[in-house]
């Protein structure tokens, strides 16, 4: 069976799926079962099938597992907006054929050679840099939950650093395959890339309030460091300038230093940030308080679920338990109804995806492609972490969406776009191969 043969294949399964799981929904929402559900998934798969069409025309001989898994998150997200908001699922929708056009623009754009981005990395990470100011500019940028990470024109909203992000990566797989001879001699003079890096990193997270936005910008730089110089002393030291850096914005910024009490003491009576009026309460008067719901959420799930469409997301009078929940801790919602084992599951995918990409990092024959294909994976690794440890409690909560499975365009479209420049890099590899 030919890679875009077993890609096909994949593909059908997941669609199979998505019909199944829209029509759980339904009949836990409606007691009966209607076409609507069957009318979703085949939309659903029709998109995803172009996509398909897309890849053979293009990459004919990329990895033949990375489309089907995006389409299987996807597919779990939509279902779970679908069963908490329809017409977010709507919302979702337009999104997701947003984004494939972006994955099909990327692919025809760059798959006679990819490479000639490496031509712009400095202007690529001056973009990078200008996207991710943005947010901080008077009337556009906006804050949301205490954190500015948005900017608006009139009724759209968007998160310009998910794309700062992809761009950000592209900038320095290109400045680190030109200097990574000079950087693994580890000369004083050498470090100045680190301690630039190092302060803008901090100055996304004093201008943003965020803390997760700039542990996954750095983060990403020091993988890609070690990658490209396998130097571990660099991230040992980048490692302690964060965390000394972030230890230093906490008795500056209250908004860090929230979440940070948040994190350590969810259960505390010290007044806390409630995102349902945004006012300073204690725990016990706001009612909506997401770390703590969350955790009950998670808990209520237990080993096999209450099923999709049958968990407890609202209170009686009709009130959301958890603000945001089809954003930030939509894995709260479907730990509590696939339980466990489905949220495991749904972990394992994130994995598989991980372990692909790696793999196409380790078979790129040249420097530039195995940083991209390593910094584009793991900057997807270290953002499902953030998330889903932050909803988790090991590590304190920031509003970084769950890839490919939360709502929000940016973060779509911005996946989708490090879906094809894996999708390249792989193509290119298995045609060298061969």
């Amino acid at each position: 069976m030919t890679l875009r043969n077993r890609e096909l294949a994949n593909l059908i399964v997941v669609g199979l799926l998505t019909a199944i799981g829209f029509a759980s929904v339904y009949i836990a929402r409606q007691a009966v079962v209607s076409t609507g559900s069957l009318a979703y998934a085949g939309f659903f798969f029709v998109l995803y099938l172009g996509a398909h069409m897309i890849c053979r025309l293009t990459v004919p001989q990329a990895d033949p597992y990375l489309l089907p898994m995006v389409a299987l998150l996807t597919a779990i997200g939509v279902t779970e907006i679908y069963r908490l908001d329809p017409t977010d699922a709507f919302r979702q929708g337009l999104w997701i054929v947003i984004a494939l056009g972006a994955l099909a623009v990327t692919l025809f754009v760059l798959h006679l050679d990819y490479r000639r981005l490496e031509g712009y990395k400095y202007l690529l990470g001056l973009g990078a840099i200008g996207l991710l100011v943005l947010p901080g500019l008077p009337v556009i940028g906006q804050s949301v939950n205490g954190a500015r990470l948005w900017i608006h024109f009139g009724s759209i909203q968007f998160q310009p650093g998910e794309l700062a992000k992809v761009l950000l990566i592209v900038f320095l797989a290109g400045y680190l395959r030109e200097k990574r001879e000079v950087l693994a001699q580890g000369r004083l003079k050498d470090f100045g890339p680190l301690l630039v890096i190092w302060g803008g990193a901090m100055l996304v997270l004093v201008e943003t309030n965020d803390l997760g936005s700039a542990l996954l910008y750095f983060g990403i730089f020091l993988a890609m460091l070690y990658v490209a110089t396998g130097r571990v002393l660099f991230v040992a030291i980048g490692a302690g300038l964060f965390v000394g850096g972030a230890a230093a914005v906490y008795q500056f910024v209250p908004h860090v230093r929230e979440r940070i009490t948040i994190w350590l003491h969810p259960w505390t009576d010290h007044p806390v940030y409630c995102a349902l009026n945004g006012k300073m309460l204690p725990r016990q008067d706001c009612a909506s308080y997401q770390l703590v719901k969350s955790l009950y959420s998670v808990a209520n799930g237990a080993y096999g679920g209450t099923g999709l469409g049958k968990g407890t997301f609202e209170t009686t009078a009709g009130h959301q338990l958890i603000p945001y929940l089809n954003t930030d801790f939509i894995y709260s919602a479907i730990a509590q109804e696939l339980g466990l084992i489905g949220a495991a599951a749904l972990l394992l995918v994130y994995m598989l995806f991980v372990a692909r990409g790696m793999k196409i990092a380790m078979l790129a024959d040249d420097g530039f492609s195995k940083l991209l294909a390593t910094g584009l994976t793991f900057s997807f690794a270290l953002q499902t972490f953030i998330i889903v440890g932050g909803i988790l409690r090991l590590i304190p909560l920031t509003g970084i969406t769950l890839p490919f499975v939360s709502y929000g365009g940016s973060s779509v479209v911005a996946n989708f776009v490090l879906l094809a420049g894996l999708l390249l890099v792989s193509n290119r590899a298995n045609a060298l191969r061969e």
